[in-house]
């Protein structure tokens, strides 16, 4: 009797079982990944979850077949993307060897088996994500490497990349970008999200970001990765606020915001109000010192945008003339000692009028208030007005103008009792303001060799809005003469004038920023994600706290 033969299951499978094959198929790709990647070393050892160094590249893998390679990428969703919040996987907490699932938008460790993106990816069914810090993109669990051009927006948005060609264009053309929604926005004016009591941040960083100079060198700085931490988190927030192809028209600070708290040791807080200009003069001196600045002028580029000279001289109050009235000027006596000295300064400080005691009405029974001339606040570096400021007689003279003049308009006081703002207006013009004619007669007899343009341009202008309260925040203040030698408080001494940090904020009250874009030549109003056009004549209706004015080099 003839023996049954058993049919040939393997050779018919493919027929009536299809689903045989692609199980088939999967495994080869496992196995060729697999082999790939030295999976005696069990996938990286490197990527497990519990490693605490940083990751090393795997071994290039095999290359896939087109339509296995682009397996997956359907599933991406980039609605549910946001790069802007720290860089920590949000099982572990750990900043190593951080991916992102690009289906879901969250942050989980590792690559490996027994890491939480492996796992992530079976459980959730999940399976494309990108490496944070390589720009690496892989399908888990199979991990394999998938390069598609279809992802080069996702890696930008990551991390923004800008030529020097493009970067010469942004103050040139002006363009006009969509985010994923179809919401329109234009590149450098896009809104920051509001941390608690993030405002006066946010005010800042648009103010600097603005700055063609300090925006240059944080769209071309090289060899970010080893860069210190702030000048890191502030390049990467500027790039992206620069970026055309956002995947949101609005940008979360949240990184720089947190570096800028540990850096100053919690002077400058998220939970708490703070002061505009004492924050943009920390932040000014601790980029130069991060980026290499040393006392030399062209040491950094922040001293290179900011920084003049003036003259300081200084006699004893009980030695100057002696005055008919009290509300006579000061008046220095040549006869006695005065002390002469050449300083560096990064802002210039005005002071305003005293505010009155009583309101004055005009004939209609309106409320007047007090207003003053932006040229006639700069007198004071003339070197014809003598100042009093802690028991002595000062007289400024400017030396050399920088290219980027930031004037800082002191309108708080505090008392043991209350905090009060100088309601004062000041009046001045965005164009052709002449800074110059307070140089020396003799630096404005020799022309341009000194001087290669005395007149000034507006180009950001931050406001405060409301009523101030006190501050209980902790913190050293920053003075002028300070004699202490170190490195921070040298750069803090170049501050123009007698500055004593403004410990007051705003508790139901607000700042914000008007921006001049210059490929374009209009005025924008910033506040937190508030981004409005608004006309030239409305920056005078806000109470003007910090200027920053650019040389008319043409």
């Amino acid at each position: 009797m003839t023996p049954l033969k058993r049919p040939a299951i393997e050779e018919t499978s493919d027929t009536y079982f299809p689903a045989a094959k692609s199980r088939r198929t999967e495994a080869q790709t496992e196995y060729s990944a697999a082999k790939a990647n030295g999976d005696a070393n069990a996938s990286d050892n490197d990527d497990n979850a519990n490693t605490s160094e940083p990751e090393s590249e795997p071994e290039p893998e095999e290359p896939c077949a087109p339509e296995i390679e682009g397996l997956y990428l359907d599933t991406v969703n980039r609605a549910n993307l946001d790069f802007d919040f720290e860089q920590l996987c949000s099982i572990s907490l750990s900043n190593n060897n951080v991916y992102a699932c690009l289906v879901c938008g969250k942050y989980y460790q590792g690559r490996g088996k027994q890491t939480h993106a492996y796992f992530h990816s079976i459980n959730e069914s999940h399976h494309v994500f990108i490496n944070l810090r390589t720009l690496g993109i892989y399908v888990l669990p199979d991990n394999y490497k998938v390069d598609d051009e279809s992802l080069n927006d996702i890696k930008a948005a990551v991390r923004p990349m800008y030529s020097t060609e493009s970067v010469a264009l942004l103050d040139r053309t002006c363009v006009s970008a969509h985010d994923l929604s179809g919401k329109r926005y234009i590149p450098g004016l896009v809104g920051l999200n509001r941390i608690k009591c993030s405002d006066y941040m946010n005010a800042v960083v648009q103010a600097l970001a603005h700055v063609p100079p300090i925006r240059d060198a944080m769209l071309l700085l090289p060899d970010l990765e080893h860069k210190p931490p702030l000048v890191r988190q502030m390049a990467s927030l500027v790039r992206k606020m620069w970026h055309p192809k956002l995947l949101k028209s609005h940008i979360s600070p949240h990184e720089l915001h947190q570096e800028i708290a540990n850096r100053s040791n919690r002077h400058f807080k998220l939970d708490s109000p703070g002061d505009a200009f004492e924050l943009l003069t920390w932040l000014l001196n601790a980029l130069h010192i991060d980026l290499g600045g040393s006392r030399k002028s062209s040491s950094s580029i922040v001293y290179q945008s900011f920084r003049g000279e003036l003259s300081v001289a200084t006699q004893q109050l009980q030695d100057t003339k002696l005055r008919a009235r009290e509300d006579d000027p000061l008046v220095m006596d040549d006869a006695k000692p005065v002390t002469k000295a050449k300083l560096p300064f990064l802002t210039l400080s005005l002071e305003l009028p005293a505010k009155p005691l009583f309101a004055d009405d005009d004939d209609r029974g309106e409320v007047g208030i007090p207003q003053v001339a932006l040229v006639s606040l700069l007198q004071r570096y003339g070197g014809s007005t003598v100042v009093e400021w802690q028991g002595q007689a000062k007289l400024y003279q400017l030396l050399k103008l920088p290219q980027y003049i930031i004037c800082h308009i002191k309108r708080f006081t505090k008392s043991e009792l209350a905090a009060e703002k100088n309601p004062t207006v000041v009046n001045y013009s965005i164009h052709n303001v002449p800074f110059g004619n307070f140089l020396p007669k003799a630096a404005l007899a020799k022309g341009s060799q000194s001087t290669p343009a005395t007149t000034y341009d507006l180009i950001a202008n931050i406001c405060h809005d409301g009523q101030p309260s006190l501050s209980f925040g902790t913190g050293s203040k920053a003075t002028l003469d300070s004699g202490q030698s170190s490195t921070t408080t040298s750069l803090a001494a170049s501050t123009a004038a007698a500055y004593t940090s403004d410990e007051t904020t705003t508790a139901k009250s607000q700042y914000l920023v008007y921006l001049r874009h210059a490929a374009n030549d209009k005025w924008y109003m910033l506040r937190d994600l508030q981004v409005e056009q608004v006309m030239p004549q409305m920056i005078f209706l806000s109470d003007s706290y910090v200027q920053i004015w650019q040389r008319n080099d043409n």
